[in-house]
This record gives structure tokens, C-alpha cells and sequence, in this order.
């Protein structure tokens, strides 16, 4: 007998192509039909068989409160009563503004948008105008959304689905995208030799979150900073997944490493779709209406959806808020860690505070081609063992977890037990 959540998947294939809005919620990489949601509350997400789990996948990273945090709900139904858009300056993108930019210490100025993959091709659009020049380097296995020129050696979904690109990419549209391997310093230096005075930037996510969560090795990010300053190439960090995730200064605040742009997304939302870019104002200058630089979106700077970020930084601003996500994190990732030696599981993990990842793998993992040597039939098992014991992880071994403020000590210990019975089972 159906369940109620495959017969809702089932209607949806017909209307929506494979019956979801983004790929990797279709559950191709682990099989199955996905629960479909109704409800989140806390740590938690509820289904529409009544089903409770906690959630490890946080809508991909932006619920860093956890979810319906009352302060923010507050915040939204406040701003919907005002109004839901209005195409027009509003005071609420101006507190949300101040407040990234107190936060990030290379943003002096910052235009938002409505996605992260909006703000990363606009970010590119902007440093193409700032240099004069065309190239752009980017990482294998590091995802900036999908826009066209950057869909070459793409992670997340594209990963997950064994893609190295997209159909409907022209390869014209590519030909200036240079793609290297992520902690690979010499690709870089490489490439600046082959082409000099071309490269615009160097686009990177300081910790990848979209093969996994691969970390940046000692002095990568401070040897692509000393590169581009070198050649005349902006960096730009792609911090829509550690924005106020790894740290509330971002992944450049706890590296010490200052970009010419940022990228920021999901946090910066609480829940809605925002993206955003920020940087130097000689750089921002260059956007329209002050510079030749054009960018411009109808619903950019929504007034609910900036709302509920700028609730969402002031919490995040508390004392001791990124100290319980690491002793929380830290809890977790010993858990598991322990859980697959028992069990005799070969496993790669990887953290930085509440975002982890754990490679089915017996060797390291530092790029690419590394994280591919995951066992993914593995992570499949692992991954539906869990879900049937109420865990809800991510649909992909290729894609991050994430703890939340709502977790407990508790839903950490609960999430370890069920850890320890799914790997036992594979074993």
C-alpha cells in the first residue's frame, strides 16, 4: 500500500518534471520517493503520513535558528502586514545591509538578489567589468548555481547525477570558464603563465559545501589571494553556504583571508530566497545606476524576505551562539565517528563547526576527484537506514550536513543511536 507521501509523488511527476523543483530532492542518487513535508518546527520536520524526523539538511543550510524560530516568524508576519513587495527602496533592506556589512570585513557595500546563483553570476558580471578582461577560474566539484558559464566541473546536484555538465551549455558560453582542481595552488599558477592579463577572477567556495564538505588545506586561500593580487584578478569567495554558517564573519573571518567579492545566500534569508554580493565600493561602484556594470531584479531587496534575515543575524549576533553550534557539531561528528569504527565502516569526516560530512571512503578527501571515491551504494543503504530510524540526511553522499540552534544534546544522542543501528545493519 502507498504511502501518502509516494502517492503525492506520484500526482507531482505528472505536473512537475520529475516531480520536484530542484534536482536533488527527487531522491535519484538514493533511490526511493521523498517524504513530503508539511510541517517543520525546532530540529524537527513532520510529513504528510504523520511521520516526525529530525532534520539534518536545515532547507540545504539557511536554517541556522532551526525551523518557524518565533522571532523570526514574528518578524515576517510584521513586514507581510505591511506589505509583500514593492519594487521600490524600503528601510529593511537598508538594516539588513548594515548588518552584513558590520559582519563580513571585506564588504563595504552590498546589492542583494534573489538566489545564491544570482548573486554569483552577477558577482562574475561585475569583476568582468572591474578588470576589463573575460577569463574566470573556478574549482571541479565547487557549484556557484547554474548559470551557463558556470556549469563546467559543477558539484551538488551535478555531482550526485555523475554530470560534469549541463545540456543547453553552449560551449561558447564556457570557453572562458578555466577549471582546476580545488587545494591546487600550481593549477592556479599555471594557468595565470597561459594566459596573462586575462583572468578576471578566481571564484572559490573557502570551504567547498557541494562535493561533500571539502576543507581548504593550509595556505590554499591565502595563496589564491596573494595570486590574484599578483596578477591583477579579483577573488571571490562563494559564501552562500558558510556566510554566517562557520562563523558569523564567514569562512573569511575564520581563515583571515579578505576577498575582493562575496557571494552570500541562504542565512542571509532566514528561510526566504535572498542572494547577495558585496565587496570594495571602488568595486560596487561600478554597478548601475552609479557604473556601466548592469544588474537589477524586480523582487531584489524584498522587504519580508529581508525581514527575516536581519532577525536572523541579530540572533546569530548573541553571546556563546557559535560556541553551542561547535559543541553541538563536535558532539555529532564524534558520534559518528565512533559508531563506524565500532562497526568497522571506513569513513572520511569532515567539519568546520555545524557543517560536517562523512565520506564512505578509506582515504583522504581534498578535491574532486577524491570525493568520487566514495562508496555511494553505501551511502544509499546508510542513508534510507537512517531515515527509517527518523534521521533525515541529505538525498546525496555529495552534499553537506548541517546542526542548528534548535538541536539538543538530546536529538544528538538520538541521532547517534540510530547511526550505530544503520551501520550495524550494513556490516
Amino acid at each position: 500500500m502507498l504511502t501518502n507521501s509516494e502517492k503525492w509523488f506520484t500526482r507531482a511527476k505528472q505536473f512537475l518534471p520529475g516531480g520536484v523543483n530542484s534536482p536533488v530532492r527527487s531522491f535519484k542518487a538514493v533511490g526511493g520517493a521523498p517524504p513530503v513535508f508539511q510541517r517543520g518546527e525546532g530540529a524537527f520536520l513532520f510529513d504528510i503520513d504523520g511521520n516526525c524526523y529530525i532534520d539534518y539538511v536545515g532547507s540545504w543550510g539557511p536554517l541556522i535558528l532551526g525551523h518557524a524560530h518565533p522571532e523570526v516568524v514574528e518578524a515576517v508576519i510584521a513586514a507581510v502586514r505591511n506589505g509583500t513587495t514593492f519594487g521600490a527602496p524600503t528601510p529593511a533592506e537598508l538594516e539588513l545591509a548594515e548588518l552584513v556589512v558590520e559582519a563580513l570585513p571585506s564588504i563595504e557595500m552590498v546589492r542583494f538578489v534573489n538566489s545564491g546563483t544570482e548573486a554569483a553570476m552577477s558577482a562574475i558580471r561585475l569583476a568582468r567589468g572591474f578588470t576589463g578582461r573575460d577569463k574566470i577560474i573556478k574549482f571541479q566539484g565547487c557549484y556557484h548555481g547554474h548559470a551557463d558559464m558556470l556549469l563546467a566541473k559543477a558539484g551538488s546536484g551535478v555531482v550526485s547525477f555523475g554530470l560534469p555538465d549541463s545540456q543547453g551549455v553552449p560551449a561558447s558560453v564556457t570557453q572562458h570558464t578555466l577549471t582546476v582542481p580545488y587545494n591546487n595552488l600550481a593549477a592556479i599558477e599555471e594557468i595565470f603563465a597561459q594566459f596573462p592579463n586575462e583572468i578576471a577572477a578566481v571564484t572559490v567556495e573557502p570551504i567547498a559545501g557541494n562535493m561533500g564538505v571539502v576543507l581548504p588545506q593550509p595556505k590554499f586561500l591565502s595563496g589564491l589571494r596573494k595570486l590574484t593580487q599578483q596578477h591583477g584578478a579579483l577573488l571571490i569567495f562563494d559564501e552562500v553556504i558558510t556566510g554566517f554558517r562557520v562563523a558569523f564573519g564567514g569562512a573569511q573571518s575564520l581563515y583571515n583571508v579578505m576577498p575582493d567579492l562575496t557571494c552570500l545566500g541562504k542565512i542571509i534569508g532566514g528561510g526566504f530566497p535572498v542572494g547577495a554580493y558585496g565587496g570594495k565600493k571602488e568595486i560596487m561602484e561600478k554597478l548601475a545606476p552609479l557604473g556601466p556594470v548592469y544588474q537589477a531584479g524586480t523582487l531584489s531587496g524584498n522587504p519580508v524576505a529581508m525581514a527575516a534575515g536581519a532577525a536572523t543575524l541579530r540572533l546569530l549576533k548573541r553571546p556563546g551562539t557559535y560556541e553551542r553550534l561547535e559543541m553541538l557539531g563536535q558532539k555529532l561528528a564524534r558520534g559518528i565517528s565512533e559508531a563506524a569504527k565500532k562497526n568497522g565502516v571506513a569513513v572520511y569526516q569532515t567539519r568546520v563547526g555545524s557543517m560536517l560530512c562523512n565520506f564512505f571512503t578509506d582515504g583522504e578527501v581534498v578535491d574532486y576527484d577524491t570525493a568520487l571515491t566514495s562508496d555511494t551504494q553505501f551511502y544509499r543503504r546508510y542513508f534510507h537506514g537512517m531515515l527509517q530510524r527518523g534521521v533525515y540526511l541529505a538525498p546525496s553522499q555529495f552534499e553537506a550536513s548541517f546542526v542548528s540552534l534548535a538541536h539538543t544534546e538530546t536529538e544528538i544522542e538520538q541521532t547517534i543511536a540510530a547511526m550505530s543501528e544503520a551501520l550495524a545493519k550494513e556490516t
